[in-house]
């Protein structure tokens, strides 16, 4: 029973998959080396042998043949053969380095991605500090753009993003959190936080569940000091978020649940980037219709 105990995990976990990703990567990297260092040697190998031309089965002949090298290269000469040896040393190594380098680039790039794409955000950021190889392959847009699917959603699938996957994939990121926090913010019923989440503009505008319309930051704030005096702490779910970020503006759609035995409602929240931050400038909740009839139950948000 111990045993069972300590063998028994949960291998569906995100962890385990990273980890059996990279360890897969490092044993097919390792085959590389061993069978490239292996054609190496043995192409090698005559060649250093004809290049020891020294006289080791003479008499005497180790010291005479290592003082004659000695002499002949401090000369600047290499007529014993030794000297082709010291020559081709920086080739080798320079050789068993340049294998070491395009081991990574003898995967196919299909395999490289399909393996990389079962890594988690974390794990891909990590992986691209290890070395240089590891760099490029981890900042390889299609990896990227295959872990945005896998996170977020595929309705974006023939964008192009500016300035690639990986960027967008940030910037997507971003946008969620910040979408995240505004929920936050409702639970805890902060008005403080609310007032700095939203842009500080005559523009923006706030549609609240209730059908209320309200234009403009001190009336927005207005509202939320209402709905949250108003109402008592409200715990409910997000689900369906979608994402689209542009240069200065993104917006967010998804489906809330106070209840899950009645409808959802829909919000739409959308944002504006000024001075190297995100803002809200624009809120929309409405109840789903059901059967052409909206649910009774409103909620402020």
């Amino acid at each position: 029973m111990e045993i069972a105990s300590i063998f028994a995990g949960d291998f569906s976990s995100p962890s385990f998959f990273a980890c059996l990703v990279i360890t897969t990567l490092c044993c097919l990297f390792a085959l590389f080396a061993v069978r490239l260092k292996s054609k190496s040697v043995q192409s090698d190998g005559p060649s250093l042998k004809r290049a020891c031309n020294c006289a080791c089965s003479c008499k005497g002949g180790v010291a005479a043949a290592t003082t004659a090298t000695a002499e002949a290269y401090l000369n600047g000469g290499s007529d014993s053969g030794g000297g082709d040896m010291l020559d081709r040393a920086p080739v080798v190594v320079a050789a068993e380095r340049q294998t070491g380098a395009s081991m990574m680039e003898q995967l196919v790039p299909e395999i490289t991605t399909h393996a990389l794409s079962y890594l988690d955000y974390p794990s891909l950021c990590r992986l691209s500090m290890t070395n240089s190889l590891m760099r490029k392959a981890a900042n390889d847009d299609n990896a990227w753009k295959a872990l945005y699917h896998k996170d977020f959603t595929l309705e974006q699938d023939n964008v192009t993003p500016v300035n690639g996957w990986k960027a967008y994939y940030a910037a997507t990121r971003a946008i969620m959190n910040f979408n995240a926090d505004f929920f936050t913010i409702i639970r805890e019923r902060s008005v403080q936080a609310m007032g700095r989440l939203w842009l500080n503009a005559d523009y923006v505008k706030c549609f609240h569940a209730s059908g209320e319309v309200f234009t403009g930051y001190n009336a927005v704030m207005e509202s939320w000091q209402i709905a949250f005096n108003w109402e008592q702490g409200v715990d409910f779910q997000v689900r369906d978020v979608r994402a689209r970020v542009l240069t200065d503006m993104a917006w967010v759609t998804m489906k809330t649940y106070v209840d899950m035995e009645t409808g959802p409602f829909n919000v739409t929240n959308v944002f504006e980037y000024h001075n190297g931050r995100w803002y809200m400038v624009h809120h929309h909740s409405s109840p789903m219709l059901i059967d052409g009839v909206g649910e009774q139950q409103i909620v402020q948000g």
